[in-house]
């Protein structure tokens, strides 16, 4: 016999969501170890959704790894997604809102479940992420092919630059209504700008605000990486019941009350480590989501497929009643010491193991050895061939590094030590563009920017090194000169001198109106996109009132439910168009 709490939410009035996020499909599908674990992972998930009979999947984002998944990516998602989303299980919430709003990036712009053509059973609902984002002249995505052939419904597409409304996905199961809001990812600089300057509102539904679950689906940096290169929480509006976080890939499940908005915020974190930091590390789950009116349950579910991942910091001077970098054949102690650490992570993952069968057999091992105060490396490759047979990622075990050091006089560009810049636990989850600000934040004024920004020398290297824009920096620099002669010419400045002062006037402008021109930066990707389609290259297509809650283990448990109001139940055919839940 049930309890009440949980028999509360064991009925039809109940919504069942399974929330995972950032599973990274094709993520090192070459890899002769690793290469099938994405896709072990998301076979894992669907097939957890099945058993679990949930309403419906929400996904927060980067489902793919690559812009560009292969053929073999889009084969196996194509497949598994067809395999335990297809079915007669009927579908019983309806939608109410305006579908041409919610699913705008297809033809078919209505859920899936409701295609007189398809037989879903378990309906998929996914923002993007960054590392699957629409780009090109279309703003397509990889998501959109599944979208098209109705096997993913991809909602959270804002198209504009200038101004983003949010529309939610209006839902009802019985009493139960919900307002799904999701925003596929967008550069953190500009979004925060766009949160400060108040372009982005979320639209709410005309009828009884205070009758919905308000679920926020997105997928941005939640951890400061710089003054606007994330999104405070405090941005996203009071009203919201519950935040589902992507792109942090630490996993960080457990509803975490935010005292200031008084909403919760869950981070599911990755299906899959595609970095060696702490982050990585913790243990990979899924989320199933209850919800019955404004009351809600939050259930961990471990993942079995993950590979174990295991890392340790070893300070080499701590050890100073074994070795010091004088003591003879210091090398070897050192390499002895990490020998036993990486022992002791082999031992501690084999126990683990036991009576987890879907577990693959290698784990990760990663040590990082902190070599300050006189010490000198010693050969990793050698090191590592010790346990090419034991681990993952042999290549990779030991991570030398230093502690932080700060050059205080830099006296010209060539003596910069890039290393001494940069912490060096820290650069596994530095972007590209990051380490250019940083390395022009300590640079000396000789050897600043004028013409170009650090913002859009950023990312044009950002579309170099993630999108194989072989042309982007150097049709960023063309473009930039180009507006700048015609400036010149227009003033009619002739004399290096007055150049210099020109260019010094237009710099101060810059910095005080807008320092990052978006319109030169795309007008330079489109040159580099044009040449690249010249050369005969492949086209690139990446660009609420009082919530009284408490928490027990894996539990969230919610404010009052609505009212009982009407629910249609069934399969659902129809209701394309604008319903009674249509947002203002």
């Amino acid at each position: 016999k049930c309890s009440p709490s949980s028999c509360l939410l064991k009925d039809e009035d109940t919504f069942k969501i399974l929330i995972a996020t950032d599973i990274h499909l094709g993520y090192l599908e070459k890899d002769a170890i690793r290469g099938q674990d994405t896709y072990n992972t998301l076979n894992e998930i669907l097939d957890c959704a099945k058993k679990n009979k949930v309403d419906f999947i929400l996904l927060g984002g980067d489902l793919f790894h690559e812009n560009k998944p292969s053929r073999r990516c889009l084969h196996s998602s194509i497949s598994m997604l067809r395999k335990y989303c297809m079915g007669d299980s009927p579908v019983t919430f309806n939608i109410l809102s305006d579908q041409t709003v919610n699913f705008n990036t297809t033809q078919f712009p209505w859920v899936n479940y409701q295609d007189e053509n398809l037989n879903i059973s378990i309906p998929v609902f996914s923002i993007h992420g960054n590392h699957d984002d629409p780009t090109g002249a279309e703003g397509l995505c990889a998501l959109d092919l599944l979208s098209a052939s109705g096997l993913v419904n991809h909602f959270g597409h804002s198209h504009s630059v200038e101004r983003i409304e949010i529309s939610p996905v209006l839902m009802q199961k019985g009493s139960t209504k919900l307002a799904l809001y999701g925003l596929g990812s967008i550069p953190d600089e500009r979004l925060y700008r766009m949160f400060v300057n108040k372009q982005v509102t979320m639209l709410r539904p005309k009828e009884d605000q205070d009758g919905w679950f308000n679920l926020f689906a997105i997928h941005q940096n939640r951890s400061k990486h710089g003054p606007t290169n994330y999104i405070p929480e405090q941005f996203l509006d009071d009203f919201l019941d519950l935040v589902v976080w992507g792109h942090e890939h630490e996993c960080l499940i457990t509803p975490a009350r935010n005292e200031q908005q008084l909403f919760y915020v869950t981070q599911p974190g990755s299906s899959v480590a595609t970095s060696l930091s702490p982050g990585e590390a913790t243990k990979k789950h899924i989320g199933l989501l209850k919800v019955k009116g404004r009351k809600m349950n939050m259930q961990k579910i471990p993942l079995k497929t993950v590979r174990q991942f295991f890392i340790q910091d070893v300070v080499l001077a701590d050890y100073e009643d074994l070795f010091t970098p004088e003591t003879p054949q210091v090398t070897k102690k050192m390499e002895d010491l990490c020998y036993a650490k990486v022992i002791e992570m082999l031992e501690e993952a084999e126990k683990e193991r036991i009576g987890c069968p879907l577990t693959p057999e290698k784990p990760l091992v990663r040590l990082r050895v902190d070599y300050s105060g006189g010490f000198e490396t010693f050969n990793t490759s050698r090191f590592s061939q010790k346990f090419v047979d034991r681990v993952a990622n042999p290549k990779d075990i030991i991570h030398f590094l230093r502690k932080r050091e700060y050059k205080d006089d830099i006296k010209d560009e060539v003596t910069i030590d890039y290393g001494k810049l940069i912490k060096p636990t820290a650069v596994g989850g530095l972007r590209v563009e990051d380490m250019v600000k940083q390395y022009f934040e300590a640079a000396e004024q000789k050897v600043q920017l004028s013409l170009l920004t650090e913002q859009g020398m950023g990312k044009a290297i950002q579309e170099y090194v993630d999108k194989d824009e072989k042309d982007a920096i150097e049709e960023l620099i063309t473009c930039q000169l180009e507006k700048t002669q015609r400036h010149l010419q227009a003033r009619g400045v002739t004399t290096e001198q007055d150049i210099d002062a020109e260019a010094r006037r237009s710099e101060h402008r810059g910095a005080v109106s807008t320092p990052f021109n978006i319109t030169v930066f795309h007008q330079a990707m489109n040159r580099a996109k044009a040449n690249r389609l010249e050369r005969g290259e492949e086209s690139v297509d990446q660009d609420m009132p009082d919530v009284d809650m408490n928490f027990a283990d894996d539990d969230v448990v919610a404010s009052p439910a609505p009212t009982r109001g009407r629910g249609r139940g069934g399969r659902g055919r129809g209701g394309r168009g604008r319903g009674k839940g249509e947002c203002c």
